[in-house]
Parts: structure tokens; C-alpha cells; sequence
């Protein structure tokens, strides 16, 4: 089996509400249960998938969405931030898409995102 290269990396620094033009993704029944802030980019778990609205471009007007369906991620690891000098800890998804890498920012439980996608997996 060839190894899987990582090829989306994002960092997440805080809990945020999701914006309003990510409602008109959902479809009948999907709501959002949490979301995450990057720099300009945003992660959005809903109560089916995973979605990543990526931001592009100088200006950030270009956009990219990302969705994953909770039933494409075949395994994850979570490793918590250190003490003294890891600032992050680290969310990796392997999926029939490829390897994602999430690293979140000490103020975001890693624990509590990790409960997430298990209790979003059980139910697919």
C-alpha cells in the first residue's frame, strides 16, 4: 500500500461562530454543531460533514469549499500540545480523499474535538 501524502494543512486558533454564507451549503436536516477559526479560513462540523471554507487571494474573496463526509474518514489520531515549547496540538485524518492535517492552537480542548468527530462517525 502506498503511503498517503498530506495534502491539506490547516491551523485553527478558535471556537467561532459559522458564517452566513455556509448556511446556503446545508442541505435538508444538516445543521452546524461547531466551528473553528483560521486566519481567514473556517471549519465548519456539522451534524454530516466536515467543511473548510477556504479563503484565497490577496483579498480573501476567492473561496474554496472543502466538504467531507463524516463516512469517508477511514482513521484519525489526536496528539495533545506539550508544555513548555508545543504551542498546538494536532488532529490527522486519513481519508479515501488523501491525509489532512489539523493543528489547533492550545486554546481549543483537543480532547473535546476529538469527542466531535467520534460522535459524528458513530452515527454514519
Amino acid at each position: 500500500m502506498n503511503e498517503l501524502k498530506t495534502t491539506l494543512i490547516w491551523i485553527f486558533y478558535e471556537e467561532c461562530e459559522a458564517p452566513d454564507d455556509v448556511q446556503n451549503l446545508l442541505v435538508n436536516g444538516e445543521h452546524v454543531v461547531k466551528a473553528y477559526k483560521a486566519l481567514r479560513d473556517i471549519a465548519i462540523f456539522t451534524n454530516r460533514r466536515l467543511i473548510v471554507r477556504d479563503a484565497q487571494g490577496f483579498t480573501g474573496k476567492k473561496v474554496e469549499i472543502y466538504s467531507l463526509p463524516y463516512s469517508c474518514i477511514n482513521m484519525w489520531s489526536s496528539e495533545n500540545a506539550g508544555r513548555l515549547l508545543d504551542f498546538t496540538a494536532e488532529i490527522e485524518l486519513w481519508t479515501r480523499a488523501g491525509h489532512i492535517k489539523l493543528q489547533l492552537d492550545k486554546k481549543i480542548d483537543v480532547r473535546q474535538f476529538d469527542k466531535l468527530i467520534a460522535d459524528r462517525k458513530s452515527v454514519v
